[in-house]
Formats: C-alpha cells, structure tokens, sequence
C-alpha cells in the first residue's frame, strides 16, 4: 500500500501575518508594562530594608538600578570584609548616573583595605575620567595624588571644602587654605596658631583677616587678636572676634564690649550691629546698653533686657516682638519669678500672654505645662489636665512631657535603681532610620542606601564651608554630623534647630526627638548599668548632656570622658589614680560614672531630682538648697528645680531627666 502523502502547511495570508505580529507586539508591550508595573511598586530599599530583602533584589529584581542598590547597601553592611564588599560591588559602577561615581569609589576603597593596590588605581583611574567634577572624584585625586603630586593642587582647586581637599591640606601644612575652608578640620588648630604666631607684615591683610577669623571659630579669641596684628577688621571680623573674647577671662570680655560698641557706633544699621547690640544684651552686665545708638537700643533684645530689669514695659515688648526669641525668653523669665513667689494670678497672665501655637515645640511645652501647674492651683482641674493633653501631642517626648504624663496619671514615678533581677537592656539599633527629607534629591538618595559619609561629604563640597545658620541647615546638617558619628557638632545642631523650627505633627516631633537621642556605646552602659544595679536609659540621659557621647572630650575645667568626671573624683571612686586615657576608655568612663551614681541615688533615697542635680553641682550645694522656705522637692520638684539657684545647675536637671524619659519611652512610641 501506497503512504498518504504529508498535508501541505499552509503559510499565512498578508493578513494572518499581520495579525501574528500585532500578537508578538501585544505581548512584548504587556511584558514590558508588566516588568515597568514590577519596577514601580517595589517599594525603594533603604537602610531599613532587611537583608533578604536586598539579598533577592539583588539577584532577582528586574530593575537594574534596584539591582545596585541591593549591592551598595550589601556592601555597607559589609563594612569588614573588603573582599565581599568588591564582590559585591563588581560590575555596578555602570552608566552616567552619579551613583555610579558613588559605587567606583567604594569599590577602589575596598580594593585598598583588600590589599590590592593596582586593583584600586584602576578604579580611581576611571572614577576621575568618567566624573571629574563629581564630589567623588576628590577621594581619587587623594589618593592617586600620593604617586602623582600634581594632582594635589587640582584637588584643593576643584574640590576646596571637601574632607579629602582638607586632609591634603593639612599634610601639606597649607595653614590659609584651612583658614579658608576648614578650620575646624582635625589638626588644623595647632598649625593655624603656629602660622599666626610666626606671622608678618609679609602676609597680606586679606590673608591674615582670614587666619583671625579661623581662629574666632575656634573660640580663641586672644589668638585671633594676635593674628590680625591691628589690622582693621571688617563688620563679620569684629562680631567674631567679640564673640570668641566673650569666652575668655574678665579682660577678654571687657575688650569684646568695646568691639561690639565700636562695631555698633560705626555701622548702627549694619546686620552685624544688630546681632552685637543682642550679644551685649546677654551679658550678665548690662551698663553698655545706655551706650548703643538709638536705633539699636530700640530692637528686640536690647528691650527685653531692660524689661527684664523693669526699665521697659514687658507687655510692649511682648506684643511689638512676638516671635522674637527674645520675648520668649523674656516671657519665661518674669514667669518663673512669679511662679516661685506663687502669684498664680500673676504667673497665669505672663503664661498666657503669648500664643504657645506660634512658638517651636520645646518652648510651647514648656508654657503648656506651667499654664497647666497654674490652672491645677487656681482649682481648675479639668482645664490643667486639658492643657497638658495638649501638651503630649505638640512635644510628646522630654522633661515637660514626663513631667505632664505623671501629672495626667498616666505614669507613675519611678526609681532608676534597679534590682539585681530586673536586669538592664538597651534593645535595637543606635539610630533609626528615617528619610533624610532635604530639598536636594542626590542627599537623599545617599542617605536612602546608607551612604551618610558620601552624603556628608557632598554636602560639605556644596556648602563651600558656609556655616550652617538656618534652622533647615542646621536640622539636616545635624543629621548629616550624627549619621557619620560626629555627635558632638550634630548633636549641638539639633538641638538648636529644634529651638527654632515651628511645631509640626506629634509623629514628626517624636522622630526628631528620637534624632537627638541617639543610643551609642550600648555595650559599656549595659554592663555598667548591670553591675551597679541602675537603668541604663539613667547612663544615656547622663552622656547625652554631658558629653553628647563624645568619648574623648575634656571640658575647660578638667572633667573627661563621656560621662565627664573629674580625675578626682574618678580616683576616688577607683580607689586608685586614674589617668585622662584611662577616662577616656568608654567601658572604664561608665564604670565610674555608674558607680557615682549609684552612690549619689542610694544618698538621696532613689530620688533623680536631688542626684542629677548633685552630679552636676554637688551633693553639698543639693543639701543647701533643701528647706530654708525652699519648694519640697518630693512634693513640689518642678518648683524646686525652677528654684536652684545655679542657671547651669537649673538646666542641666531638666535636660538630664528628658533625656531619660525619651529614652525609656524609645520602644513605645507615645503618638
């Protein structure tokens, strides 16, 4: 039998094809707006992201750029194994993108720790050729600079104000460029006194005015007068200087007034009159008041120092000047006075006289809970308790915040000495994480993966070594400072911009509050706070106003170390001398400052008035402020802390004892 012969395939008409090919279009247009739908509702990886989240997007993701996200933030948390940190990072330095800037750097510093220099210099080669004027590139002509020394000059030129252009600076011992640039760099103030010491006619005005205002910032006033050598000072010279001798001793102060009473009489309109005619305002002597110019007598706080004085109506200050600063202080000033005396009449109308809605959230809280105090004693609970609900939602965390919660009832007063079974623990990371929400999208990019040193460092080379004046600036540079552990400045920074900025939501407040309770050398407090039996939220609050964990720091007076102990007392509690490098070690620091402690709350029955007080001023100096119609601090303790005599004293208590409220409350967000 014969096989039947094969069907014949039939090939597609014109329009059969046509409608193949629509088909094959559809598809490949579904997979891509499939693969574009994936892309966009990923949401982006951050520093908070887990590591097997970054682990599959770094494998899996079909976004290239979410690909070397994963690896960048993989490498971060790699920081000790440079090897698989190049693993990690090979083949992600692609594309235009200034990240890709970000990632050949990183890759060439982990080919250096990896010991592998040649590696390196290819990645810095191509780091410099494909983003020569990308803050990344600084980091390049450094360190190809140390073989080639004519790229160090092209770095101070390109590059000024970025760490790397003042490290070489530094080693080329280019005191001017310091000056100029970085004065604060590490090292750069013993080589700008040494140059103002050797300094002559041969340098001119110009040079030396910068080498005077350098060390102005550095707060070495006599210094900075020796530099300029009777040169004449500009206006912005002449405030700084005056501000640097206001530090110094009684002569130094008396020169700063004359300067500040010259700046103020030669440009009276001038913003740095202005600013001087305030600093003359706070002097504890205000005789050189009478001596300014009417214009200047005429200002905010040049008033409110003399109605302080009952030389000026305090009503007219407070309604001509009311988001002034000044009147703020002015305001608490005359009600504090009144509360002590308990005129609640009084107090109330000062309390009230302006709007706590228009002032920044500390301060409003502060007005909040005294006007609340004042309500409770003038038998109108409903309204105290009213206000300090209020209270809680404009500044959920700090003293005043405490101190409304155990007033509401909604806490109960606790000892910070703990039994040897209760343990002490100090769980989670020592910052969370938050969006670092500044205007310039590349910062939050950097922030995003993790990279706080790249941010800082753009930051720095787009400030050109403008100093941080805003309450913008100073926020998101405090954040900056802090991410790359400078806590000292960042800290500082925080805190002042948190005096100025406006009141937000009770959720933003409580983040920025969390941002200036970092929790670092958690090892040390926990194990200090063990032994001797106390909260380590205590050692915290502690080393956050007395050293703003600043291990190394040593205060004018000889106190050193995180917890800031005098030597003697160090010794005493040792039962051996103690040298600055051994109160320098963070564990043997809070060791002693634990111990000291301790001793000073089994003194004073478990009471944290009366022992934080007595770290800072002495238990001697607590015992003469008890009785003698003083308030009872175990009834009154708001009052009586109000009533310490000591202004430094007064603050440090309250700041200490907010600071240990935030940080117990770390874990339970109050919002």
């Amino acid at each position: 039998m014969s096989q039947p012969s094969p069907p014949v395939r039939q090939q597609p008409g014109p329009l059969g094809a046509l409608l193949i090919g629509l088909t094959c279009l559809a598809s490949g247009a579904a997979l891509a707006a499939g693969r574009q739908l994936l892309v966009e509702l990923a949401p982006p990886l951050t520093a908070a992201s887990s590591t097997a989240d970054l682990q599959r997007s770094r494998h899996w993701s079909v976004d290239p750029e979410r690909r070397r996200d994963a690896a960048l933030l993989l490498a971060g948390r790699a920081s000790q194994d440079p090897l698989q940190r190049l693993r990690l990072l090979r083949g992600q330095g692609w594309g235009r993108a200034p990240l890709a800037a970000v990632t050949l750097k990183q890759a060439a510093l982990a080919a250096e720790a990896a010991g592998e220099p040649g590696r390196a210099e290819v990645l810095w080669s191509q780091l410099l050729l494909r983003f020569p004027q990308h803050p990344a590139s600084a980091d390049a002509l450094y360190s190809l600079g140390r073989s080639s020394q004519d790229l160090r000059p092209q770095l101070l030129q390109r590059f000024p104000a970025h760490p790397a252009a003042l490290a070489a600076a530094l080693e080329a011992r280019d005191g001017q460029h310091l000056a100029r640039w970085g004065p604060r760099w590490p090292g750069a103030d013993a080589l700008l006194r040494q140059i103002c010491r050797g300094a002559d006619r041969t340098r001119s005005l110009q040079e030396r005015r910068q080498l005077s205002l350098a060390l102005a910032q550095l707060s070495d006033g006599r210094a900075a007068v020796r530099c300029l050598d009777g040169a004449p000072a500009t206006a912005a010279l002449q405030l700084s200087l005056a501000r640097a001798l206001l530090r110094g001793d009684a002569g130094e102060q008396r020169q700063a007034e004359e300067r500040l009473l010259t700046l103020a009489r030669s440009q009276p309109n001038s913003a740095e009159a202005r600013e001087g005619a305030q600093l003359l305002a706070q002097q504890p002597d205000a005789g050189a008041l009478a001596q300014l110019p009417a214009p200047l007598r005429d200002t905010a706080a040049v008033q409110a120092r003399l109605a302080l004085e009952e030389r000026a109506d305090w009503r007219t200050v407070l309604r001509r000047w009311p988001h002034e600063p000044s009147s703020w202080d002015l305001q608490w000033e005359l009600a504090r006075k009144a509360l002590l005396q308990r005129q609640w009449p009084q107090a109330m109308t000062l309390l009230t006289s302006l709007d706590s809605r228009q002032l920044p959230a500390p301060l409003a809280a502060r007005l909040l809970f005294w006007q609340g105090y004042g309500a409770q004693a003038l038998g109108d609970q409903a309204r105290a308790d009213a206000l300090w609900r209020r209270l809680l939602r404009v500044s959920p965390g700090g003293y005043y915040a405490w101190r409304a919660r155990l007033r509401l009832g909604d806490e109960r007063p606790t000892d910070p000495r703990r039994t040897a079974d209760q343990g002490a623990a100090i769980p989670g990371p020592e910052l969370t994480w938050h969006p670092l929400g500044s205007a310039d999208a590349r910062l939050n990019e950097l922030w995003r993966l993790g990279l706080a040193l790249e941010a800082w460092e753009q930051w720095r080379h787009q400030r050109a070594g403008r100093v941080a004046q805003s309450e913008t600036d100073l926020l998101l540079e405090g954040r900056l400072r802090t991410g790359v552990g400078d806590d000292w400045t960042g800290l500082g920074q925080l805190e002042q911009a948190g005096l100025r900025l406006k009141q937000t939501s009770c959720h933003l407040q409580w983040q920025r509050e969390l941002q200036q309770h970092p929790r670092r050398f958690q090892a040390a407090f926990q194990a200090a706070a063990r032994a001797h039996r106390l909260d380590p939220a205590l050692l915290l609050a502690v080393a956050r106003q007395e050293s703003r964990f600043t291990a190394a720091v040593s205060s004018a007076v000889g106190a050193v170390g995180l917890l800031q102990l005098m030597p003697e007392t160090a010794a005493e509690l040792a039962g051996a001398p103690t040298s600055t490098t051994e109160l320098q070690q963070p564990e043997r620091n809070a060791a002693l400052g634990a111990r000291y402690l301790r001793q000073l709350l089994d003194q004073w029955q478990g009471d944290p008035f009366l022992a934080v007080a007595s770290y800072n001023a002495g238990p001697g100096a607590v015992q003469a402020w008890l009785g003698q119609g003083q308030p009872d601090p175990r009834r009154e303790p708001e009052l009586w802390t109000e009533a310490i005599p000591y202004p430094e004293t007064r603050l440090y208590t309250k700041k200490v004892l907010g600071n240990l409220h935030t940080y117990q409350q770390w874990d339970r967000p109050p919002c």
